[in-house]
């Protein structure tokens, strides 16, 4: 079953306004959490990974979410066949690895109306495990949508303290809530897609919306770097849209320093098929055909191999479990975060993509052609330097070079992209102290035939690679109109940067999504 989020998803504009200050709360590190505590959580898509065969291979997600921060991943949960056995694996790798867990009920395929009391039992059948997330002494619980769920009868059904944290619609009833989740990581027009027509809903809309309903009761808070899927008429779930991308990873978290929400959950570590992740690719999973915009948009990975988003995410997460808004003391090292499409907007693969035929579209989310909401992600190669101290960043975007006078810390930064090599270094006192050029050119051509308006994450230095997996690549020339090879394609080396022939101005970066 397909579970990269199919159907659109409920948004919440009727009931966005604005809200006030929020005070920072309390910090908190502990693995058994205290009403208060501060914590992160990563949804986890339990959909694609039915071929895992032991709870060994789930170790490698666990520690890495642990080391950067992460306190638990949120277990994407359907009606699967496979789901029990990947859940058992999944609590008992978290439990060696002295990571937690919680389920997250993905009411695409659990009904609301009906399923309250097996959503109850299937609570209740893993909340004792040594591995669930709890509250005080109550068991962790969210969803994905749900809205309308009894949780009246879901509590009797799992009996047992239950800390329910779903995403209901911040206009519902959420008294019988212990608190409520919001998804809407992406700015948007209020109707599930990017804005257009003067149209637009920021993500600190929701935010406000949330706080508003809930007075009170604790808020969780969305942080996605990106959203693209482009599904054509080769799958039943046919889909091919955008919402706005470009810097909002660090907008978004620089957001959530200065909210202070009772918890965090990025949006997503898996979901490769809506480009989303900030996992591995190279951690095992199915591919429902999301392999033709992912294969090869890895990061050049530093010295321990893991994403180069959740490498800009740490110092922020750490200030946020810290109830600071300064990410400066938590950057123990100079690094180079950097993304970008690997293909301007204006290339045309109108002849070729796999979403030029009709296909169904009954969710209304299925556009040929372009992603619907390509206009409004730029041109850009998008920087962000951890710094110890000031230095100056250059950029050379396919010949044109940019310098940055980079405060220490954390900040932000884009300049256009140049067809060609990407190269990045870091100098102070007109000395090099970091440099690296990334393995992904940017070109004018349409790799496998198709529109890929994914993102590319690079960081410097660089180390390791991180190719999909074999069972990842199954579905990549599934409905292609050109032969590409379904296996890793990136250079071993980077190409030769061009020399510079202009120079050019960088624009910082926004500080709010």
């Amino acid at each position: 079953m397909q579970l990269s989020f199919v159907f659109s998803f409920l948004l919440l504009s009727a009931s966005f306004t604005v809200g006030g200050i929020i005070p920072f709360g309390k910090p908190a590190v502990s693995q058994r959490a205290d009403v208060g505590q501060k914590l992160v959580f990563s949804h986890f898509m339990i959909g694609v990974v039915s071929d895992r065969t032991s709870a060994a291979e789930y170790d490698d997600d666990m520690k890495r979410a642990k080391e950067y921060g992460i306190d638990a991943f949120a277990l994407n949960i359907g009606t699967d066949n496979y789901t029990d056995t990947q859940l058992d694996f999944a609590y008992e790798s978290a439990a060696s690895n002295d990571m937690k867990v919680f389920i997250s009920f993905d009411f695409n395929w659990w009904n609301s109306s009906s399923d309250a009391t097996a959503v109850g039992q299937k609570v209740a059948q893993y909340a004792n495990k040594d591995a669930q997330l709890k509250v005080g002494e109550k068991a962790f619980v969210s969803s994905f949508a749900g809205s309308g769920l009894d949780t009246a009868t879901v509590r009797a059904a799992a009996g047992l303290d239950l800390y329910l944290i779903p995403n209901f619609n911040a206009d519902q009833d959420l008294s019988g809530l212990d608190g409520a989740m919001n998804w809407i990581g992406w700015q948007n027009d209020g109707n599930n897609k990017a804005p257009s027509g003067g149209n637009t809903v920021t993500v600190a809309d929701g935010d406000n919306a949330y706080l508003n309903a809930l007075g009170e009761k604790p808020y969780m808070a969305p942080v996605s770097p990106w959203f693209f899927t482009h599904f054509g008429a080769e799958v039943e779930y046919s889909k091919n849209w955008v919402f706005p991308g470009d810097l909002l990873w660090y907008a978004r978290w620089t957001d959530i320093l200065r909210l202070a929400p009772d918890y965090v959950e990025i949006i997503t570590w898996n979901d490769y098929g809506e480009s989303h992740y900030v996992g591995p690719l190279a951690s095992k999973h199915t591919d429902d055909g999301g392999s033709k915009w992912v294969n090869d948009m890895r990061v050049h990975l530093i010295t321990r191999p893991h994403n180069g988003w959740l490498e800009m995410a740490k110092p922020f997460i750490a200030a946020y479990k810290a109830g600071e808004t300064d990410v400066g003391p938590h950057i123990d090292s100079d690094q180079i975060v950097y993304w970008y499409r690997p293909t301007p907007a204006s290339t045309d693969c109108d002849a070729t993509d796999t979403t030029m035929e009709p296909a169904d579209n009954s969710t209304g989310n299925y556009f040929m052609g372009r992603p619907n909401g390509w206009e409004t992600l730029t041109d850009s190669v998008f920087i962000v330097p951890l710094l110890t101290a000031a230095g100056t960043v250059t950029v050379n975007s396919g010949g044109t070079v940019y310098n940055i006078d980079a405060p220490a810390g954390a900040s932000s930064w884009s300049v256009p992209m140049g067809l060609g090599a990407q190269a990045f270094s870091l100098s102070r006192d007109g000395a090099e102290v970091i440099s690296a050029t990334s393995l992904k050119e940017i070109k004018d051509e349409c790799v496998c035939g198709i529109y890929n308006f994914n993102s590319y994450v690079g960081t410097v230095p660089e180390g390791p690679s991180d190719p999909l997996g074999e069972d990842g690549l199954t579905a990549l020339t599934t409905g292609l109109k050109t032969a590409c090879e379904a296996a890793p394609s990136l250079p071993a080396t980077p190409p030769a940067t061009v020399a510079p022939t202009a120079t050019g101005t960088a624009t910082a970066g926004p500080t709010a999504a």
